[in-house]
This record gives C-alpha cells, sequence and structure tokens, in this order.
C-alpha cells in the first residue's frame, strides 16, 4: 500500500502573529511577550513576505540601548532579512530534514510570495504521530 505523503499546508499554522517593517520595536517585543512567541513573519501592506523578527533580534535591540544610549527604532531596522521559507506543497519529510539541519525552530510558508502560514517543529512532530497512527505503530 502505497503512503500520501503529508503535506505543509496540512500541519502549518494559518493564524499568525505577525509585525510590520514600520512597527516601533518596543511595541513587537511587547508582544513576543504578551503573545509568548519567540518569532513572528514581518510583511508588507501587500501581504509579502519582507523579514522574520525574533527574540534574538531583540538582543540586537538590546545592545543599541545599552552601548549607544538608543532606545527603540523600527522593526525593519533589527529584523532578519534573509528568510528560508518552504512552499505549501512541500512534503514533511523535507521539512523535518530541514529543522535537522539548521538552528531555525520555524519556517514562514510562502506562496507566490505571499504568507500564508507557518511550520514549526512541533508542527513537524504532530505529523510525526499522525504518520505513525497511518501506519499502525
Amino acid at each position: 500500500m502505497e503512503r500520501k505523503p503529508l503535506l505543509v499546508k496540512e500541519f502549518m499554522a494559518a493564524s499568525l502573529v505577525s509585525f510590520t517593517p514600520n512597527q516601533d520595536v518596543r511595541d513587537a517585543i511587547k508582544l513576543l511577550i504578551e503573545k509568548r512567541i519567540s518569532g513572528g513573519p514581518v510583511v508588507d501592506n501587500r501581504g509579502n513576505l519582507v523579514g522574520v523578527f525574533s527574540q534574538k533580534d531583540c538582543l540586537q535591540v538590546a545592545l543599541n540601548a545599552a552601548y549607544h544610549d538608543h532606545w527603540g527604532g523600527k522593526v525593519s531596522e533589527f529584523m532578519n532579512k534573509d528568510v528560508k521559507t518552504v512552499d505549501p506543497d512541500t512534503k514533511m519529510i523535507e521539512v523535518v530534514e530541514l529543522f535537522r539541519k539548521a538552528p531555525y525552530g520555524r519556517y514562514p510558508v510562502v506562496k507566490d510570495n505571499r504568507l500564508v502560514g507557518q511550520i514549526s517543529r512541533r508542527d513537524a512532530l504532530r505529523a510525526l504521530l499522525v504518520a505513525w497512527s497511518q501506519w499502525g505503530h
């Protein structure tokens, strides 16, 4: 019996906390803390993914404040612009391989340069449980 591959679109989160490039970085940090998330996508006014803002990026904000007495700025000044993304039709096994090889805990899911969701390591583990149940383990 041939097993149907599990796809990213079946496990991704489609409802996301996102940021805008012009958003005040202090507001973005507050949102990360309030929502208890470690990061999120940065999208422009057309819904195009332009970066990712994470707790790690917030550390640069803290360093700027400590060393240069400069508090704040825009998300675009601190976000990671070099973002690895995946397509919603990517096989979950390929994403698991990406997670195994890279330090990222999540990947934005993009279709035609538009953000449609996010896939996380936790989502990959959920896919593993589904696969096991389908395979009778």
